[in-house]
């Protein structure tokens, strides 16, 4: 039941992030931004949370995860009705900004909720039918957003993704008893600083890992809406577009416990990246959009389990007592990239058009994928 619950109000959360995520870009499209303005959208997501990521896992670990999750709940609520409250483009920067420090804060506890519940032995398990959840929300909040924009306009899609994301909230503060003791408060525990962690080269393959896959799953949630505006397609359409994404992602989500202990989590890992970085080579090369969704759906079944596994190997290769620590450094990396390289490919799209961006984003896959090959060598097969 905790683990259902965990899922169902992570659901709501990701509807709220995910949804805003095409949202703004559109938006800011019609405000006639260009695309080095919607890389500086992606990346106000990540200014805070790649400064309060670390300390929002040793919050966790320190208080539990009932409260974090519970500002973040409200905290996103009021980040999305900024730009109902103010129609302009200032407004969707604040909104980011603020939608991205307070997820951070729900986004770690929920992960070091997820992992606790029912003891290490169903870690895996737990973190399958979470990301289940998340395709689920993958698929809802741009669906959702795209019917809503064409048919009530962008006023009326902030505030119901603001109603939405403070769901989980109200759930946190009638109904607290599903949070196992385990994640409940704890003394601070005895450990070094975020440099031992990484010091791990597993840890620290893995955190490049992640860092890679989110860039490519943001990357896509933003620059899909700017390429589907570009060849004249309407909101609905983009949305159901990225939510064959977040379909695919179910599917192979469904197979990835036995994928993960057939093959190893660190293998599947490596070929998610290889698999994805082939496909984002494809899309820009099609208009059409049944192909486009078919290539967002081949691109999901490579995305689908390397998020899910990321989380799985840097909860396993943490100390104990700080695996909110390390689930904070994770994210802390993952922001990084989610500033530095959308900042880069926005230039780079108003400079040479928005080819460009698919084809580097899937250099930077394969790449990665090759390169944790190599770290991994036969380690990867048995998930170290």
């Amino acid at each position: 039941m905790a683990l259902y619950l965990t899922v169902f109000i992570s659901v709501l959360n990701q509807i709220g992030l995910k949804g805003s995520k095409m949202l703004i870009a559109l938006h800011a499209l019609d405000l006639k931004a260009d695309p080095a303005t919607i890389g500086l959208l992606i990346s106000a997501y990540a200014v805070f949370p790649l400064m309060l990521a670390v300390y929002a896992g040793r919050l966790t670990d320190r208080i539990g995860v009932r409260w974090p999750m519970l500002c973040g709940s409200l905290g996103m609520s009021a980040g999305l009705l900024v730009p109902f409250v103010w129609p302009t483009m200032g407004a969707l920067f604040v909104a980011a900004t603020v939608l991205g420090a307070a997820n951070i804060f729900f986004h770690v506890s929920c992960h070091n909720l997820v992992g606790s519940i029912k003891g290490a032995g169903s870690r895996t398990s737990n973190f399958g039918t979470f990301s289940l959840g998340a395709s689920v929300s993958g698929m809802l909040g741009p669906v959702l957003v795209g019917f809503m924009v064409d048919s009530a306009g962008y006023s009326s899609t902030f505030v119901t993704l603001a109603g939405i994301v403070i769901l989980p909230g109200f759930v946190l503060l009638v109904y607290p008893h599903f949070i196992p003791a385990v994640v409940e408060s704890k003394p601070d525990p005895q450990a070094g600083g975020v440099r031992e962690l990484l010091a791990d080269r597993a840890l620290r393959t893995t955190l490049i890992t992640s860092g890679l896959i989110i860039t490519a799953i943001d990357l896509f949630n933003f620059y899909m809406p700017i390429y589907g505006r570009a060849v004249g397609l309407s909101a609905s359409t983009i949305g159901w577009i990225i939510g064959m994404q977040a379909a695919a992602a179910f599917v192979v989500r469904l197979w990835m416990p036995w994928l993960a202990r057939r093959y190893g989590e660190a293998r599947v890992l490596t070929w998610s990246l290889l698999m994805a970085g082939s496909t984002y080579l494809l899309f820009p090369m099609f208009d059409q959009p049944v192909v486009m969704g078919a290539v967002s759906f081949l691109l999901g079944l490579g995305l689908g389990c390397g998020q899910p596994l990321s989380i799985v190997l840097t909860y396993n290769n943490s100390p104990p007592g700080r695996v909110g620590e390390a689930l904070g450094i994770r994210l802390a990396v993952n922001k990084f990239t989610q500033i530095a390289v959308p900042i880069l490919f926005g230039t780079m799209g108003t400079s040479f058009g928005i080819f460009p961006v698919f084809w580097s984003n899937a250099a930077l896959l394969l790449v990665g994928g090759a390169f944790t090959a190599r770290m991994r060598g036969e380690g990867a097969g048995k998930g170290h």
